[in-house]
């Protein structure tokens, strides 16, 4: 365990300025608020805090971030109090301690639960201050490191946590050497069996080519120094949980493993970046598509390096790194790099992270954070893009977009603004006019088509795949449907009212909306047209007499509401359906029926069954088709056709089907006589209009007898 000296020793050595008394101070009041607690393990609990903020010290980070770091836990698992640390520490410190002390442990339903709302504290806290999430980071980092003293299956839920969430978040916010251990740690934890074999062939290969790879370094750097450029060189092994990746993705075996060795070049400015890879390039073999400049294109946690394979001396594969010491900084410290130094006239901490591109993608994440309503929604988006690898791509001007690998325009039009993710119909990739659901590859330029009167459907959201852009339609589509439910809902009240009530102009529904404590009368709506507020419910708070009619039904049946619910089909994001067999098309005259709970069922209006529901008219929904003639959305109509029994026939109906634009969905020869065929045809087409037209078509051919429509 680290002595108070020491600690206070490192800091100074890499801030000179750094607050000696306020460190001793936080040094000595958490040693006494965990005072005789013990871990799991048997060591005492402060051991745990103090060795947080020794792994804070490697990055480099101010004092009070080291304080906060010693006191993280006390107010959590001790009798300290905020007000007490904010008296003796200060605003600042407590604040911190605030923000960690939020993403406590939770007494939630699930772990699954619990998992997801405890990473939505953790981002809500690090909008407050991102130091909190270097101390978190650090705070697990220990806890892996200590991880062997639990019962398996709390070590092995750790372990999966940590790999899942921490280890790629560390990486996205560019720390790489935290990602890598926590990576290694969770591995061994995991798949404890696969880490040792690996480590194994390892240890063969450092036997057999140790001095090879001494051999290339020296010549390496001999090389370089002979252009006049000074370097330094550092061998590099891949990690265990790297190599195991590699062998999974590449579905290779261990023994066919060897490229796991490589060179980091840190050189003293960009331009000599670029003159290495130059030289190297000159004097061995490069291995195409190996060839990677993430210094012009910087990923999206500001990594930035040149990569690149080459046939080194005795044919030995190597990778190569090249990178300034500006930019190895940021590789090791990541967002730690950027985030803190002193103002030399106050002496505050100022928090420069938020201009780093490893800020902004955890803003997107907070900006997502608004748009959802569960946790876990935000969750498995939010892990999505945490594993994923990227792919660059350009907008027409030449912005350079960072996405996902799989992405498509849709995540693209979401990733440039909001607006224009809500407002795309369509795009061009390459200045080819593409599908939205095409999948963005390395230097696409796209341009995304927009049209202010679009909204996205809310299919789009199994498309994309960036957690902006499903919460972004999932968003969109909740406002649109909760709309359409309370135009449903007031559909319901006007038939009650007008069955049961000879007066509906004095019915006052902000008195309805108390009694079922509702906030506003499109919300009580929208609550009567999911079903959740039932007929009886209703009549009681509107004070009618269910037993008293005073309207004739056959009035409800006439009245045409101004306000029809709009229908798309049966993608629609209510809960609609067309009844059994029917096959009912834009253009068709329908209404619905409400099941409370179940949803809508539409009928055709001149349909024999709508006799079937008169006695339940206030049941009725009236309906309108909300097509969008642009988008040609086809609908699945169904005819009857008695054609003769001869050769070509068949070709002959789907020539002309195919000639007006429509499609055969589904073909059911009915019957089959010597002269005559029976055919049930279901085409694809766009409204009535269209349909009646094949129909006008078909039936001017000389093999057709007859051909009926069936909409039921």
């Amino acid at each position: 365990m680290m002595r108070q000296y020491e600690l206070i020793e490192k800091v100074l050595s890499y801030d000179a300025d750094a607050n000696e008394l306020l460190l001793n101070k936080a040094y000595v009041y958490a040693m006494k608020a965990h005072g005789s607690q013990k871990r799991d393990s048997g060591d005492l609990y402060f051991s745990h805090p103090l060795e947080v903020a020794a792994i804070l010290t490697e990055f480099k980070l101010d004092d009070a971030t080291i304080a906060t770091a010693l006191l993280h836990d006390t107010v959590e698992d001790t009798t300290a109090t905020l007000s007490e640390i904010k008296d003796i520490f200060g605003e600042e410190i407590a604040g911190l301690v605030s923000g960690l002390t939020k993403i406590g442990k939770l007494n939630l339903i699930s772990k699954e639960t619990e998992q997801a709302e405890n990473f939505r504290r953790l981002l809500l806290a690090i909008s407050d201050d991102v130091r909190v999430l270097m101390i978190k980071l650090a705070d697990r980092l220990h806890n892996m490191r200590t991880i062997n003293c639990l019962p398996d299956d709390k070590k092995s839920r750790i372990a999966k946590e940590t790999m899942d969430i921490y280890a790629p978040l560390a990486g996205r916010m560019g720390i790489q050497s935290m990602r890598e251990e926590l990576e290694d740690l969770c591995f061994e934890v995991i798949n404890p069996e696969a880490r040792s074999l690996i480590l194994n062939r390892l240890s063969l290969l450092t036997d057999k080519s140790s001095e090879i790879l001494k051999e290339i370094e020296k010549e390496l750097f001999e090389k370089i120094k002979s252009e006049g450029i000074l370097v330094k060189i550092d061998g590099r092994e891949k990690k265990p949980y790297s190599i195991w990746q590699k062998i999974e993705r590449k579905s290779i075996s261990l023994e066919q493993l060897s490229d796991v060795y490589g060179f980091r070049v840190i050189t003293n400015n960009v331009r000599d970046c670029y003159k290495v890879v130059g030289i190297v390039h000159q004097e061995w073999r490069a291995v195409p598509g190996r060839f990677k400049d993430y210094i012009s294109t910087p990923k999206q946690n500001d990594y930035r390096s040149i990569h690149t394979t080459l046939i080194g001396p005795n044919n030995q594969r190597i990778e190569l790194q090249v990178r300034s010491k500006e930019m190895q900084e940021v590789a090791e410290r990541g967002l730690a790099s950027h985030t803190l130094y002193k103002d030399n006239i106050s002496g505050a901490v100022v928090v420069k992270a938020k201009d780093t591109r490893a800020y902004k993608w955890l803003y997107n994440l907070l900006e997502m954070l608004e748009d959802e309503d569960s946790p876990e929604e935000f969750f498995e988006n939010t892990k999505l893009e945490l594993f994923e690898d990227q792919v660059f791509c350009f907008t027409p001007k030449g912005r350079i977009v960072t996405l996902p690998r799989g992405a498509t325009p849709i995540d693209f039009a979401y990733s440039v603004h909001t607006d224009i993710g809500d407002k795309c119909k369509g795009c061009r990739i390459n200045g080819i006019k593409s599908p939205l659901t095409t999948e963005i590859i390395n230097g696409d330029e796209i341009l995304i088509i927009c049209d202010d009167k679009r909204h996205p459907p809310s299919a789009w959201e199994k498309v994309a795949i960036t957690g902006k852009a499903k919460s972004s339609i999932r968003r969109i589509n909740k406002e649109k449907i909760h709309n359409q439910y309370s135009k449903l809902g007031s559909q319901i009240i006007d038939r009650l009212l007008l069955k049961y009530s000879m007066d509906n102009k004095n019915i006052d529904m902000n008195s309805v909306c108390s009694k079922f404590g509702m906030n506003s009368i499109e919300d009580l709506n929208a609550k009567i047209g999911r079903g959740e507020i039932n007929n009886d419910l209703l009549l009681k708070a509107l004070n009618l007499d269910k037993e008293k009619i005073t309207n004739k039904l056959s009035i409800i049946k006439k009245n045409t509401y101004k306000h029809s619910l709009p229908i798309r089909g049966i993608d629609s994001d209510l809960p609609v359906k067309f009844s059994d067999n029917s096959r009912i098309v834009p253009g068709d005259h329908i209404f619905g029926i409400l099941v409370p709970g179940e949803g809508i069922t539409i009928h055709s209006k001149y349909s024999k069954k709508s006799q079937i529901f008169n006695d339940k008219l206030e049941n009725w929904i009236d309906l309108t088709w909300d097509v969008d003639a642009e988008k040609k959305e086809r609908f699945s109509g169904r005819i009857i056709v008695d054609c003769a029994n001869e050769v070509g026939a068949l070709a002959k109906i789907s020539q002309v089907i195919g000639f007006n634009n429509a499609n055969i969905e589904n073909l059911i020869l009915a019957t089959r006589s010597k002269d005559f065929y029976k055919l049930d045809i279901d085409i694809g087409v766009w409204n009535l209009s269209h349909l009646n037209k094949i129909i006008s078509a078909l039936r001017k051919l000389s093999v057709i007898h007859r051909v009926k429509r069936i909409a039921d």
